[in-house]
């Protein structure tokens, strides 16, 4: 468990306590006094598949993330609930914080959060749901991502055009099926405290048939040419998995992608008649989170086995289509670029409502998870961007280690 927030703060923040240098292995590090600033950047191993390393066994500045912790455990208007960080295969920092939290929308008031804790990862959801369409392509379940979408859907023929018929796969996973869709709108209505019908998410969700209200909407762009970020089509997405694998889409993620990463403690909420929301409803322990990244590393192996294939993870994590400035956009991933000391380093990443973010960066070979509560505040935006660029890299350094 971690060290209680009061000894914690104290050994980052007291000048006269002796630092210590942990080049030990995992458990050695493990092992260092609670109140010493290295022990502050070592998370603890746990019989969940992650070795665990100092910082400084792997050339990252400790002192900075030390700084970082007593960050996260001051600004709490940021609302942080956990960062974890991981190089080389390793776990190399892991802080949690308490804070208000929501579960799929709804307050739960004040929770202290540790590595047994879920928390929602909302839209980071999406990258699941890519990585098992890889996973289908993969077990030629799905023919490829040029396949015509409805022709997963014989029972929507009604709703069959010339400009829909040549709406694929691919459009889906980009964002950029041409058909109308907006989700600028608030999710909810700031006069009334309910679900806003202007948003078109609030309105799928409310339809009888989902799919039928997504590919009932009118062509407003040629399928390929925008981006327009839809959860609409993740949940397309979702059906198709759904009638190509013969499973539900929780179920044939537990045995294609969370079993075999050791990854057994999973909520999956979504819709009432029991369907998991594949855009939005994941929760997973942070540490669990961070093993989606290190797959991506790893170039689809976890502990020796070939989850998804380096082909797919190349081929999806590759920029497709210019998304939300100034971000371009693979299939449901976000690429990204930062800073470091003058150098450019580029980034893959998931993004998640309220702050949740999953961060990638191959040059580095470092995965950054941060959790955060902030919800229907426009912080969500920076503060995990902020973590990432203001501490964690300039943590790491420039250059690959």
């Amino acid at each position: 468990m971690e060290a209680p927030r009061q000894a914690t703060q104290l050994a980052c923040l007291a000048l006269g306590l002796i630092f210590l240098h942990s080049t030990a292995d995992a458990q050695s590090a493990a092992q260092v006094d609670a109140r010493s600033p290295a022990a502050c950047a070592v998370p603890v191993p746990r019989d969940d598949g992650w070795s665990v390393a100092s910082p400084a066994r792997l050339g990252i500045d400790q002192q900075r993330l030390c700084a970082l912790m007593e960050h996260v455990n001051t600004a709490t208007n940021e609302n942080v609930h956990a960062v974890i960080v991981a190089r080389h295969g390793l776990l190399v920092f892991e802080h949690y914080a308490a804070g208000p939290d929501e579960r799929w929308g709804t307050p739960v008031g004040r929770v202290e959060f540790g590595p047994d804790v879920k928390h929602d990862v909302r839209s980071v959801t999406k990258i699941v749901t890519s990585l098992l369409v890889g996973i289908a392509i993969d077990r030629g379940l799905i023919r490829g991502v040029d396949e015509p979408v409805f022709g997963f859907f014989p029972e929507y023929a009604d709703l069959r055009t010339p400009e829909k018929e040549r709406i694929r796969l691919r459009h889906l996973l980009t964002m950029s099926s041409g058909l109308a869709w907006d989700e600028a709108a608030p999710y909810i209505d700031s006069a009334t405290g309910a679900p806003n019908p202007a948003n078109s998410v609030t309105s799928m969700e409310s339809a009888r048939d989902r799919y039928r209200y997504v590919l009932e909407q009118p062509v407003v762009a040629p399928p390929g040419q925008t981006y327009n970020y839809s959860g609409g089509a993740t949940e397309l997405l979702a059906a198709v998995l759904r009638k190509t694998t013969g499973q539900s889409l929780d179920a044939f993620a537990r045995a294609a992608l969370f079993e075999p990463l050791g990854i057994t403690d999973i909520e999956w909420g979504g819709y009432p008649n029991g369907e998991p929301a594949a855009s939005f409803g994941l929760r997973l322990r942070p540490r669990d989170i961070a093993k989606l990244g290190q797959l991506l590393l790893a170039r689809g192996v976890w502990q020796g086995r070939q989850i998804v294939s380096a082909s797919w993870l190349d081929e999806s994590t590759s920029p497709h289509i210019k998304g939300q400035p100034p971000f371009l956009y693979g299939y449901q991933w976000w690429l990204g670029r930062s800073s470091i000391e003058g150098r450019e380093v580029r980034w893959i990443a998931g993004f998640g409502y309220g702050g949740q973010r999953l961060t990638v960066v191959p040059a580095l070979d470092l995965v950054v998870v941060v959790t955060a509560g902030l919800y229907q505040n426009p912080l969500f935006r920076v503060v995990p961007g902020r973590i990432l660029n203001q501490h964690v890299l300039p943590a790491v350094g420039p250059q690959p280690q």
